[in-house]
């Protein structure tokens, strides 16, 4: 890295920003593991626990939407500072307050603020670290994923002591204040001077037909990943009579880490990576029409693995597509996984219901042919 030091700070803001990824994984992950408990509290059916928490997916799909272009106008470390503080309030309101309306209402911003922050923390990193940034955006996926892996273990551990799953949002408050006394210390620092070398090419055209094919492919494996992840403690439950359903969501976070590495280091195989992380997760989804836990549980290796290899061969993927307007690629992607999620996860609720868990995970395997149907076409059009 080059840098000018004596006029600037070097500082270590791709650590905080790096914290404010894995908080985000935190709560995604710790949401999902508390669902079921969240369901007992307020008394819900599980097509009622599948529009809950469907509520946040849908403020993450317009985040991108209504403060993308305030975060291109503004400093993006400000819009940084100015999204943790809101993170801060709503997660101490949901510790604080009993109140189901309270809890709708901070599950919302919750989802707007995280989802804010995931879509402008990368876009401050790339601008910060222009020769650095394509390795650490790799490594920063992981940090999703390792939030999302450790919060299932902590839920688990505290509601064995009884402890209310509230507790989730107490932290969530904390790692917010810490990430804003870090990311505020660093803001003064310096852009890498960047020489080019070493650099992937890309073209300066803006593919539009591109860009909407990986939707296509985001929308539908970020509904199913969260259409799994919020119902597989109550699958284990409900199903398996098995009080592992936490450390089954916990696993399937945990592959996703070397996943995503892995593809970071095989980045100009990602097409290659996604047909085949694509077709494996319809497969190992045979999960759902399994009786035995030890069994389910195995395959949930195979089935993280696939699925953490899809965000980071798509984000490699795209840049054959963005050329100069990368932010509006991100956008776009970005608002495919909130409708995805959205979707899906209540889609999931509403068919667990009427035919039972098992059966509508299945069916939610079933909307990947369309996925690979659109990576199938795009490869062949633009080789």
């Amino acid at each position: 890295m080059e840098t000018n030091k004596a006029s600037c700070n070097t500082g270590l803001l791709w650590v905080f920003l790096f914290l404010i990824i894995f908080i985000n994984g935190f709560e995604a992950g710790g949401y999902q593991a508390s669902l079921y408990s969240i369901g007992e509290t307020y008394d819900l059916s599980i097509m009622n626990m599948g529009l809950f928490a469907s509520v946040e997916l849908f403020a993450t799909m317009l985040a991108p939407l209504i403060l993308g272009s305030w975060a291109d106008r503004t400093n993006k470390i400000k819009c940084l500072l100015i999204l943790l503080v809101i993170q801060t309030v709503f997660s101490a309101a949901l510790f604080i307050s009993n109140l189901e309306m309270v809890f709708v209402v901070g599950i919302f911003f919750l989802g707007l603020t995280t989802s804010a922050l995931q879509f402008i923390a990368i876009a401050a990193l790339a601008e910060a670290y222009p020769v650095s940034g394509k390795k650490k955006i790799g490594f920063m996926t992981s940090m999703y994923a390792l939030g999302a892996l450790i919060s299932p273990l902590f839920v688990d551990f505290y509601l064995r002591m009884g402890i209310s799953w509230r507790t989730l949002f107490v932290t969530l408050a904390i790692g917010s204040v810490i990430a804003i006394i870090g990311t505020y210390a660093n803001r003064d620092t310096c852009t890498e001077k960047s020489d080019n070398e070493g650099e992937e090419e890309s073209g300066n055209t803006f593919i539009v037909f591109g860009v909407l094919l990986l939707c296509v492919v985001m929308c539908i494996y970020v509904g199913f990943e969260n259409g799994f992840a919020f119902f597989v403690d109550t699958m284990f439950t409900d199903v398996f009579k098995s009080t592992n359903g936490k450390i089954a969501l916990s696993i399937f976070w945990a592959v996703m880490i070397p996943s995503r590495i892995l593809v970071g280091y095989f980045a100009k195989h990602a097409k290659r990576i996604l047909i085949a992380a694509i077709i494996m997760i319809p497969v190992t989804t045979i999960i759902s029409m399994m009786t035995n836990a030890g069994i389910a549980m195995a395959l949930i290796v195979i089935l993280g693995f696939a699925c953490g290899a899809i965000y980071p061969s798509v984000l490699t993927t795209m840049l054959q597509f963005s050329g100069n307007r990368k932010a509006t690629a991100t956008a776009m992607i970005t608002v495919s996984t909130g409708v995805g999620g959205v979707v899906f996860t209540a889609l999931t609720g509403i068919l667990a219901d009427a035919f039972g868990i098992r059966k509508a995970m299945f069916f939610l395997s079933a909307f990947f042919i369309l996925s690979l149907a659109s990576v199938l076409y795009m490869k062949k059009r633009y080789k």
